[in-house]
This record gives C-alpha cells, sequence and structure tokens, in this order.
C-alpha cells in the first residue's frame, strides 16, 4: 500500500482538512473605513519593527467589512495599520488584526503573517452614519464613525493608497519555542478596481484592553476618514528582510 506522500499534499495545516484553500484570493465589494489619526511618536516607534522607518506619527484604523471573498467566504475585520518606509518606498505595516472567521485568520498568520486575531468587528450603515465597531468578548474596544458618502474623495490617491507595499512581522516558532522563522514580509493588493470613494468627518473612540491593545496607540487628533469599495486581489508575499540571517546593526 502507497503511504501518504506529504510534500505533494501539504499546503495547509491540519494536512487532512486544510482551514483554508489555495489561492489566488479575490475579494468583491471589499469596503473600508479609514480613520487616520496622530498619535504619541515613542510609543509609534517603540512598536514599528526595524529596518522599517516611521516617518510621522500617524496611525491608520480600519474597519474592513468583505461580503465575497474567494476561499474565506463573508466576515470583517478591524485593526491598525502605520504609514512606514522601507528602503525610501512609502508603504504600511500591519501593527494588528482582528476578525471573526478562521480561515482568513490561519491562512493570514501562516501565509503572509498578518497579526490576525479571533474578535467580533463590524460595519455597517446607521441612517446618515457609517459605524465600526470591534468587541473584544464582551468588552467594546473601538468605535468609528463616519459620514456616509459624505463628499467625493480623491480617486487618484485612494488607488494609489491601496496598491502601495504593506508590510508584516511573519514569526513561527520551532518546536523548542523559539523562532525558526522571524522575516519581514512585503505584499500588495493586486487587480484593484476601485467602485466609490468618499471623505467625510470622522471620530475615532479606543479602550484599554490587556489582549487587544488598540489603546496603546492613542488618538491625538483624527486626521481624515475615508470610506472605499473596491474588488482587489491579495497577492502573495515577499522576503525582504530575514531577521534570523541578518541581525539589525545599531551600531
Amino acid at each position: 500500500m502507497m503511504q501518504c506522500d506529504v510534500r505533494r499534499r501539504a499546503f495547509a495545516m491540519p494536512l487532512t482538512s486544510p482551514a483554508y484553500p489555495p489561492g489566488p484570493y479575490r475579494f468583491r465589494q471589499r469596503e473600508y473605513l479609514v480613520i487616520a489619526y496622530r498619535t504619541d511618536p515613542r510609543k509609534l516607534r517603540e512598536l514599528v519593527p526595524e529596518p522599517l522607518q516611521v516617518e510621522e506619527a500617524v496611525v491608520k484604523y480600519e474597519f474592513i467589512r468583505m461580503p465575497d471573498s474567494t476561499g474565506f467566504g463573508d466576515y470583517t475585520e478591524s485593526g491598525q495599520v502605520i504609514p512606514v518606509s522601507f528602503e525610501g518606498r512609502k508603504g504600511a505595516y500591519a501593527h494588528c488584526m482582528f476578525l471573526n472567521d478562521e480561515p482568513p485568520i490561519a491562512a493570514g498568520r501562516e501565509l503572509w503573517g498578518f497579526p490576525k486575531k479571533l474578535a467580533d468587528p463590524s460595519l455597517r450603515v446607521e441612517v446618515d452614519t457609517l459605524v465600526g465597531t470591534l468587541d473584544y468578548g464582551p468588552v467594546r474596544v473601538a468605535t468609528g464613525t463616519m459620514g456616509y458618502k459624505y463628499a467625493p474623495a480623491d480617486v487618484a490617491a485612494v488607488k494609489a493608497s491601496l496598491a502601495a507595499p504593506n508590510f508584516l512581522l511573519k514569526i513561527i516558532p520551532d518546536v523548542d519555542g523559539t523562532p525558526r522563522i522571524c522575516e519581514l514580509v512585503e505584499y500588495s493588493l493586486q487587480d484593484i478596481e476601485l467602485k466609490g470613494a468618499w471623505v467625510g468627518p470622522g471620530a475615532l473612540d479606543l479602550h484599554a484592553h490587556a489582549l487587544a491593545p488598540v489603546a496603546e496607540l492613542p488618538v491625538l487628533e483624527v486626521l481624515s476618514a475615508t470610506h472605499i469599495i473596491a474588488d482587489l486581489t491579495l497577492g502573495l508575499g515577499k522576503v525582504v528582510h530575514d531577521y534570523l540571517q541578518q541581525p539589525i546593526d545599531r551600531r
């Protein structure tokens, strides 16, 4: 009797019932509420790994609704991304993400290194207001609001922001608990079809939580609120820095 060919079959955990299918991963009618705000520059720099560079003390808090995604289903996520630069190229570093669906949590962590955890985010329209919330268990962690389709956005600027490089810190432990993989990963969104984009008045309220510490980057001033609807493909990544092979030299 022929034994199981692990190398041929293995692409995700578990071997016989993978948590997610192979890509590509296409998203349709993906809806964003993005609130940019000014925060404490010292705390921000403590959280962004080198060799990424922080140019200004700005955070983007995102609520993202994904009603139609290939392989992942219907889900919502919420979290913080930080504008950064890497070797002179501007992009964004994903600091934390919370979502309500197992396949994209597993795929995000295993493939790219997305900092995903299970929680209960939502994004919806309440009369004349776009409302995003994040609950961790019974505790409300974040609330974002924006005037619904208040004014048209700069379409070129929105497309450029969606197409910019994104950076992730991928960490996978060895069986003894030490890091086996510790890498800076770059990925991008591809085949972007922008369906609509708006700006308007926005507000963001963050609350302290031991396991969802989004309030560690406090809101000092809301800078902008943007509502985006787009179809896009989540591209696979590439390693741009290996911390185990290339330790950071701070001399």
